[in-house]
Order: C-alpha cells, then structure tokens, then sequence
C-alpha cells in the first residue's frame, strides 16, 4: 500500500501495527492475532499469490474473529485475482481472497448476535440487510452487493505481514469473509451459525462450499427457476455450481435433466447426480449446432429452463437460442467483462423468452444453507462427491486442478 493511501487508515489501526521491541523488532501485539494466510500481491498468473505469516486486527463493530478449518476453491477466486492492479474497481493488492469458508468463532464485537464464541459457523456472501432488495428476501441482489463484497471501499485492512509495517497491510473482507487465512475477520451478515446444523470438524469442511458455489447452482434452479416437475432443465457448465444445480433439479423432480460440457468425466458424474440426458459439446455430429443438439433432447422445443453456469459467449448464445417459446434463460456463469450480448428484439417478444441474472442462486444464507445441509443428510444432496480435500499449502494444485476439470471442489484445510 502507499503511503498515501496508507494516510487514509484510521490512526488507531496504525498504531496496531507499529509494535516492536525493545531491539525494534516485530512484535505481535496482544490485541493482534497470528495467521497463515495466501496473500495476493500480483495477478495469479504473475506468480503473486504466497502462502505467508500474517497478523489480523481485533473485530470491529458487527464483526467476528473466525478461525477457518476449510475454505471452498471458486473460479471467482481465481477471476478477481487475476486482474491486473487497478483495471477494474475490484482489482486491487495486496489482499487476501477465499469465500467459502468455515471454521469455529474465535471473537466477536459486542454488537454481534448471530454466533458465540466457540460456534461453529459457515460463511457466505456480504450485503446490506436495509435496502429494499434486502427487506424483500432479494439479499444476493443488494444494490451494495459489489461493494461490500468486492471493492477496496469495504475491504479494510484486517491484516498485515507478521514482519510489520503499515505500509503494507494486507487488505480483507473478500465476500465479508476472505478465508483464504487460517484467521479472518468476518461480518455478521456473512455469519451461517452451524451449532445446530454439524456433527464435527470433518463436517464443517465438507459444507465449506455451500456458502457460494453449491449455494448458486441448487439455489438458481429452485429460488430463480422456480423448477417443476413439468419443467425441462438444461445446465450449461457441468462445475461446481453446473452439478450442484442438475442435483437440484433432481430434487425438484424435473422430467427431463440436460448436462452440457466438454470434460468427460464431468458428463458421467453429471449422469450419477441426476442428469437424464447429457451433451458432449467437443463431440458434436457433422453440421450440428449446439442448440440443435440441446433440441433434440427437449421435444424438439427447447427446455423449459437454461441455466448458463460457463461465462462462455458461445454457450450464452447457444442456451438463449435454445430456450423453447416462454422458456426462462438464468445467467449465473460470470461472462468476460466487456461482452455484450446482441438480441434481436421483435425475436425475443415472439418467443416471450424470460433472459435474467442471478446472484448467489438468490438465496438467503441462514435459510438455504440449512436446506442444503438436510437434502445431504437425506442422501439427495451428495456434495460430498463433488470435493477434494488439500492442505492449505498445496492451493496451487488446487487452482489447477479445477481449471483442469480434474477436481470439481477443491477444499484447502487448515
């Protein structure tokens, strides 16, 4: 951080990173804590993500201590940490990322109601709880949605190398949780209290993920989609969110079940999970187009339901064209930042298409996530065939792993 921007930290956050000895060394203060954190300080792909000692401030107002015992690996990690250095509001360093996390309550503000110290706890995402959007259940689509979980507006510092230094600190508060830590401060509104949900350790790491990626595919097909048993349900993007919605789907019973992807192994355990019907699109006929291949498993008529979860634009366009006359097209998969979709309008009237965005499966943490929790205690939810437990020091091969398509959910431990 510079010094002028350092200039703009409040002088009592300072003044916690400037302890030394008597020998002017570091010192960890006692109203400081210690951690390992994956801190960015570059774009991935230059090499700026390490594994590092750090220190994390006291909980503030409406703020929690937490310590993470496992945090989910998302392609939204990998995305907002791949941007270079002030492209974009959400591209800033150093930082800490991760947001699905879990782990036990280790401190809170006095103002804090939602967990106790020594709660276990499942985060998710950050937002307002006064806006309109808010008061109406619509939590995912805060208007302050990309500030409080994204941009440096929210991400205060909450940590800093374990050498000291203000001039360093080490921005947080990714999704009001940045769980890429193995300590972090977390805001209340993220907080999913599990006292009464988990049975042990093994099961606050295992629900990491539902928090975010889980979350936003199973929530996408029955808060946005509102799936039936009359619907026909096509996912395009067979990751962690693409499976998580065709369980979904399952669960609501839908008649017919499309998986679309390219990655074989994908495809089968698509299959597994509650896919009818499946779309190799690396392995399409002579002539074939996508969408009449998507077509031809829906009557002729397109599904009833299009879930894109790629952020592909030839898989947006596919999946929209595809959509049968009063279809509902969701847009879940984050699409390269300056594309823009062509629609031609008098087509899209007569076909009465419904084309919408969904956030975080529109669903509301403290209600969903208990849901997910009970579907997998009844043996119709199996996340647990979707993850990959590593240590918190391997999260390259995790990052790598997922990209691949080789592991579905990576689940870094601490």
């Amino acid at each position: 951080m510079t010094g002028r921007a350092s200039a703009n930290i409040p002088k009592s956050l300072r003044d916690l990173w400037k302890h030394q000895d008597e020998h002017g060394r570091q010192s960890t203060p006692d109203n400081m804590s210690s951690a390992k954190a994956i801190v960015s300080h570059d774009t991935h792909a230059n090499g700026g993500w390490k594994l590092e000692d750090v220190t994390v401030r006291k909980p503030g107002d409406g703020e929690l201590l937490v310590e993470m015992v496992a945090t989910g690996v998302c392609h939204t990690d990998a995305l907002i940490g791949g941007i270079p250095d002030g492209a974009s509001p959400v591209a800033f360093y150093p930082r800490v990322l991760g947001h699905e996390g879990s782990g036990y309550v280790k401190e809170v503000a006095s103002n804090v109601t939602v967990a106790k110290v020594g709660d276990p706890v499942l985060l998710s995402y950050a937002f307002c709880n006064n806006c309109p959007a808010c008061k109406s259940n619509g939590h995912s689509h805060c208007p302050d949605f990309t500030e409080l979980n994204f941009t440096k507006n929210a991400a205060s510092p909450i940590f800093t190398p374990s050498q000291g230094g203000d001039e360093n600190s080490i921005h947080g508060a990714f999704f009001g949780q940045s769980s890429f830590a193995s300590l972090s401060i977390v805001r209340a509104c993220s907080v999913v209290n599990a006292k009464d949900l988990i049975k042990s350790k093994e099961d606050l790491q295992l629900f990491a993920p539902l928090g975010c990626g889980i979350q936003t595919g199973a929530g996408t097909v029955i808060n946005a989609a509102k799936a039936t048993k009359d619907d026909i349900v096509c996912i395009m993007g067979l990751g962690g969110v693409g499976l998580s919605a065709i369980m979904a789907a399952k669960i609501q019973g839908s008649r017919i079940i499309i998986g679309v992807d390219r990655v074989q192994s994908r495809l089968e355990l698509a299959k597994e999970l509650g896919a009818t019907h499946i779309v190799d699109g690396s392995a399409l006929r002579e002539g074939q187009s996508l969408t009449d291949a998507i077509k031809a498993l829906s009557e002729d008529l397109g599904p009833t339901v299009v879930i894109d979860t790629t952020g592909a634009p030839p898989l947006i366009q596919a999946g929209f064209d595809s959509a049968r006359n009063k279809g509902r097209v969701i847009q879940v998969g984050s699409s390269p930042f300056d594309f823009n979709m062509s629609i031609n309008m008098f087509a899209f009237m007569m076909r009465g298409v419904t084309f919408s965005g969904a956030i975080e499966g529109q669903a509301y943490p403290p209600e969903f996530v208990p849901k997910m929790v009970q579907w997998y205690r009844d043996g119709k939810f199996p996340v647990d065939k979707l993850v990959k437990f590593m240590a918190v020091d391997q999260f390259e091969q995790a990052l790598e792993e997922m990209h691949s398509g080789k592991t579905i959910k990576p689940i870094l431990t601490y």
